[in-house]
């Protein structure tokens, strides 16, 4: 896994993505249960960090100001890929879909599951549930996505496969950061929530 910075300091494993979909359970009369869902999805990340005596106050002050506004940073991939360049769309889906279709020819290698995207329209951020193999070179792919899209797409948008996450920091991050004889010891965990 490819190294990863939170306001210049190196986040550390263990990490944490959670998906927030918020579902409802009800049982009826019949004993059937009944599951749904309002469709709506976020991505919730919590870490930590290792700061150094030049990232200290960058930590503090991503802890404090602006809490208010969302900021971007490059989302962590859990699963590393092989592609040798973006793919490039094909066709066009509709808000609702869970799915999207590349051209093979735009790219080789593989985008396997797990890998977390975006489109060039809009900040949400998707991440596969398929492999994408590129090998076959010539005509469509129908790759699969978690969670289903939130805005049309077509050829004229492109695909990211090292997407920024739009996000604010979570309220509860307002702890501000530990010293330990003069010296940094932690800057406490970082909860941040996606942006949508």
């Amino acid at each position: 896994m490819a190294k990863y910075y939170y306001e210049g300091a190196e986040i550390v494993t263990p990490f944490s993505v959670v998906s927030n979909e918020p579902h409802f359970d009800m049982t009826t009369v019949s004993l059937k249960t009944q599951r749904a869902s309002q469709g709506y999805q976020r991505w919730e990340l919590s870490f930590n960090t290792v700061n150094t005596s030049s990232t200290a106050v960058d930590a503090l002050l991503a802890a404090v100001d602006g809490i208010d506004s969302s900021r971007t940073f490059t989302m962590p991939q859990i699963v590393d890929h092989t592609l040798s360049t973006t793919p490039t769309l094909q066709g066009a889906e509709n808000a609702g879909d869970s799915h999207f279709v590349v051209d093979l020819s735009s790219a080789t290698g593989v985008l396997p599951k797990g890998s977390f995207i975006k489109f060039s329209n809009h900040n949400k951020v998707y991440i596969t549930t398929m492999d994408a193999d590129f090998s076959p070179s010539t005509g469509s792919l129908q790759v699969n996505i978690y969670p289903s899209l939130v805005a049309n797409i077509s050829s004229a948008n492109t695909l990211d496969i090292a997407p920024d996450l739009s996000y604010y920091v979570d309220i509860d991050n307002q702890q501000g950061i530990t010293f330990s004889d003069g010296v940094l010891s932690s800057a406490g965990t970082i909860n941040l929530i996606e942006a949508i």
